[in-house]
């Protein structure tokens, strides 16, 4: 259990990923109450730099790394390493905030998303693991709540179109390199995608299950069940496409109250970590290079029922996946977990 303090010892594992420097990056903007802040990462980055503020941190190694003096760590090195050393941390002391998706579905562990289900971050103390939802997920459920308090969902159909920083580095850097290559007229090389990503876009993301869905389609309903509403029926649809950073969906969904459109739009204007633009007239809405870049919000645009059922909605869903998905949303739960404890 987490101890009442001033401020507290932090390590972020994955320090060197584009998650880990964001998660730095907005521990240090955010004025987390910090008294000593550790980089860690793999074997292979120990003695490196990552950027704190106006400090250089020395990255430590995980495999050397002892987390008995560690009150909260921040877990984004990928669900192998989340296995095989979170558990470690939690034994000497420590609380995990997990952004991957090792511990997502296990029942005695809080999936969150503090805008959503705070009340949730509590059940920490079963395992002393929080798990950070799919990027997808939380900006979908994000724009859905304060939706589903005032009409109830009970129906979502979502289409994502998801940056290649969902990939990680090596995402970003084989768009960088395919599009370079095309408009250079080179050969083009494919190795984090099946199919080119330059000037295209992939049907699916992640792998494919029994049930032609993909993990990251799946991951998608599971986590709404668990987080929202387990009534509520999700069928999705994830798709790559060549931007860089911020994840856009586009959101159908059926509730069981008819829908004011009016109000549907107080709700989401009113709704704290929701920006809505949605100007027909000036033609602006939210896009993933304005609006889901080093950005903090889920934007909401295209606002309008459907077409043939007064209880239906459809909305353009735009965020940061790499800050709001990942780094933000775990610094979120852990500014909850440290104001409950004060």
């Amino acid at each position: 259990m987490l101890t009442k303090k001033e401020s507290y010892n932090v390590a972020v594992v994955g320090a060197t990923g584009i998650v880990g420097e964001s998660l730095l990056e907005i521990l240090y903007s955010r004025r987390f109450p910090i008294s000593s802040i550790h980089a860690v990462a793999s074997k292979k980055s120990k003695g490196s730099r990552a950027k704190f503020g106006d400090q250089l941190l020395t990255v430590e190694s995980l495999d050397e790394f002892n987390f008995t003096d560690i009150d909260i760590a921040f877990f984004s090195a990928g669900s192998s390493v989340s296995k095989e050393y979170a558990t470690k941390a939690t034994t000497q002391g420590c609380i995990v905030i997990d952004n991957t998706s090792e511990f997502r579905y296990e029942q005695d562990i809080p999936l969150v998303v503090p805008e959503v289900n705070p009340q949730d971050i509590d059940l920490y103390k079963h395992k002393n693991i929080i798990a950070n939802p799919n990027c997808s997920t939380i900006q979908m459920l994000v724009a859905l709540k304060p939706l589903h308090d005032t009409f109830c969902v009970k129906h979502i159909n979502v289409c994502t179109y998801q940056a290649v920083s969902g990939s990680g580095k090596d995402g970003v850097e084989e768009l960088l390199q395919q599009s370079s290559a095309y408009i250079d007229q080179r050969s083009i090389d494919k190795k984090v995608y099946p199919k080119q990503i330059a000037f295209n876009s992939i049907p699916f993301v992640d792998c494919f299950l029994e049930n032609n869905y993909t993990r990251e389609e799946m991951k998608m309903v599971w986590e709404t069940h668990k987080i929202l509403d387990e009534n509520i029926s999700v069928n999705p649809t994830a798709v790559r496409v060549p931007v860089l950073v911020g994840h856009a969906e586009s959101i159908y969904i059926e509730t069981e109250k008819e829908i004011d459109i009016e109000l549907a739009k107080n709700c989401l204007n009113e709704f704290a970590g929701i920006s809505v633009i949605d100007d027909v007239q000036e033609v602006d809405f939210p896009t993933s290079f304005e609006h889901g870049h080093g950005t903090d919000d889920v934007y909401v645009g295209r606002i309008r029922k459907g077409l043939s059922k007064n209880n239906s909605l459809n909305l353009w869903v735009v965020a940061d996946n790499v800050r709001k998905g990942a780094a933000l949303n775990s610094i979120q739960i852990a500014e909850n977990l440290v104001g409950s404890e004060m």
